[in-house]
């Protein structure tokens, strides 16, 4: 059966005017499938192919080629009076794999052609771009045939417009302005969450940073614009960059809702299958570099299905255990799961290609990468806060906040090392709640622990920020002094925070008083080592007695050596008699001989 010349007759001239510089060709022109796809544009043109029968298309005709089957479809085209305008025959869809344009020559007759498509490097094509796109080379009378030759492996709806060279340049700036303004955004979130990363040390912000670079290469690759502007000159991968990304984005934001949301106390089957799940992108999309196009395009639809419900479970999950953050990441990834399953369905076939199911992406996107870093950022304070948690129970003490005890020690070190090296002034004092144990015994547990806090309140109040304070012990508490060269100082500190403690608080019950013991030391009177100072004042609170009318003490000075004998005095030091009598008189006659039996005595007597 030979070419049919009546559908071609019949079929009407499609004529362009200035006035109208945008026009839909999909229903203006005819169609025919070659089930071969061995059909040339002479046997076409020319009626001499068997079967060729050019029928109307429909508007939203889903065709399903298979990887042999060509789409060819005819149009017919004639200027109108007063038109001047170049006029482009545009293919809108970068995931279609080849179209060729026949087109007649004027000085010979013959037919000439031009290829694009993403099989095809775009550096090669007519007219570089997202997208196919063919000047036509229209007479100034007369009508002008054009064949159209399309294959693609996929189902797929064909969108076919003709406009003008100057309408279409000024609509592709447009959208390249809508898309640059969306990767502005993701290019300066990736770039703020790589450096908030390195300041921080944050692991999580780096994956969200390559999980931010994913999409955007996801976008780039689906809009053409990847292939128009960084991979134009490979053929192979730009026709695989598609699904192979679309994976990858799919997995890689199934793992950050899963390390969003976090680990519940139910499910956990299903948390691990939706982790598992996101990381099997990057093997399956190693898989679909290798499989036919078709498994290809069926495992894409399936585990991006899956990607869906898995995150958008998982997100409700949380918020269902009130965890304000699954509400961020349900509101992030809803749009985004709405607009990925419109694009599963749009390559199956079920319904005809569009402008959302083709820029739908790249909008849910700038609402979902924002979403997902707001969530990021909550879940990134928790951790923190959690982490200063842990750091503050190894550095203080967890029931009243002063220093832990081996750091107030390596301090002690510290200040008694430079006053030995350079005789530097300072005071370490003792403070002990001595009325403790009675509380804890009287009282109980929960009164103690309110003493120590009351405690430590007292003490805050009369210090001054630069001083260390520390828990050594349980009811006892280390004071460094740092330039406090005289005990007056001390005294003072001293005498406030036991006035302070025997002031009853007011409607306190029952009506507690705290009772503190202090033992200090003077580096500018008594030297030594760490421990030894520390095992003196020790020493000076035992010696305390509990209702003593001395509350306040220091370790004494040391004392001066004598000077030694001389050897060639002439008396022989083993005699009681002789010179020695005066030197024992004279010692006995100094005023701390004198007094020393008598401080011996009220010594005691304070015990």
């Amino acid at each position: 059966m030979l070419l049919q010349t009546g559908p071609a007759q019949a079929q009407p001239v499609m004529a362009l005017s200035d006035a109208n510089p945008i026009m839909d060709a999909r229903t203006s022109g005819l169609m025919w499938i070659d089930a071969s796809g061995q059909a040339s544009i002479e046997q076409i043109a020319g009626g001499s192919k068997a079967g060729a029968a050019f029928v109307p298309p429909a508007a939203d005709t889903i065709h399903s080629l298979g990887p042999q089957a060509a789409l060819w479809l005819h149009y017919r085209f004639a200027r109108s009076s007063g038109s001047r305008q170049s006029w482009l025959l545009a293919f809108p869809l970068p995931l279609l794999d080849l179209v060729t344009v026949y087109q007649r020559t004027s000085a010979t007759g013959g037919w000439t052609s031009q290829t694009a498509g993403d099989t095809l490097a775009v550096s090669s094509w007519p007219e570089p771009g997202r997208y196919g796109q063919f000047e036509l080379n229209l007479p100034n009378d007369g009508v002008h045939d054009v064949y159209v030759r399309i294959q693609h492996q996929t189902e797929v709806s064909i969108p076919v417009q003709v406009s003008t060279r100057s309408s279409l340049a000024q609509r592709l700036q447009l959208e390249y302005l809508a898309i640059g303004v969306v990767f502005g955004a993701l290019v300066l979130l990736i770039v703020a969450c790589a450096v908030q990363s390195w300041v921080y040390r944050d692991k999580a912000y780096g994956w969200y940073a390559v999980y931010a670079s994913i999409m955007a290469l996801v976008v780039a690759a689906w809009t053409g614009v990847a292939g128009h502007l960084l991979w134009s000159n490979f053929s192979a991968w730009n026709n695989m960059a598609q699904g192979c990304l679309a994976i990858l984005g799919g997995g890689s934001a199934l793992l950050v809702v899963h390390h969003l949301c976090g680990a519940g106390s139910r499910h956990r089957w299903f948390e691990r299958l939706a982790y598992w799940t996101g990381a099997a992108g990057v093997p399956l999309a190693l898989l679909y570099l290798v499989l036919e196009r078709g498994l290809g395009v069926r495992l894409i639809s399936a585990y991006l299905v899956a990607v869906v419900v898995m995150g958008i479970s998982r997100a409700y999950m949380t918020w269902r255990r009130q965890d304000v953050v699954g509400f961020w990441v349900l509101a992030a990834f809803v749009p985004l799961g709405l607009v990925t399953l419109m694009t599963v369905t749009s390559i199956l076939g079920l319904f005809s290609a569009s402008w959302l199911s083709q820029y739908g992406l790249m909008a849910a996107l700038a609402i979902e990468v924002p979403l997902l870093l707001v969530a990021l950022n909550m879940r990134s304070r928790e951790r923190h806060a959690v982490e200063a948690r842990e750091q503050a129970m190894s550095s203080q003490d967890a029931l009243t906040g002063l220093l832990a005890a081996h750091l107030f020690h390596d301090r002690f070190k510290q200040v008694v090392g430079r006053a030995q090296r350079y005789r530097e002034p300072a005071a370490v004092v003792y403070i002990e709640l001595v009325n403790y144990r009675y509380i804890k015994k009287t009282w109980g547990t929960a009164v103690a622990e309110q003493s120590l806090l009351r405690s430590v309140i007292k003490l805050r109040r009369i210090l001054r920020d630069v001083n260390t304070v520390g828990r050594i012990e349980e009811a006892r508490f280390g004071l460094i002094l740092e330039g406090v060269s005289s005990r007056a100082p001390v005294t003072d500190l001293a005498a406030r925070l036991i006035a302070a403690g025997l002031m009853p608080l007011k409607g306190l019950k029952p009506e507690v008083v705290l009772q503190f013991h202090v033992a200090g030391v003077l580096f500018s009177e008594r030297m030594g080592s760490h421990e030894e100072i520390a095992a003196a004042l020790a020493d000076l609170l035992h010696s305390m007695a509990a209702r003593t009318r001395r509350p306040i003490r220091f370790l004494e000075p040391e004392l001066t050596h004598p000077m030694p004998l001389a050897t060639d005095s002439g008396f022989d030091g083993a005699d009681d008699s002789g010179p020695q009598a005066p030197q024992a008189v004279a010692a006995a006659d100094t005023p701390h001989a004198a007094h020393a039996p008598l401080r011996a005595v009220k010594s005691h007597s304070n015990r």
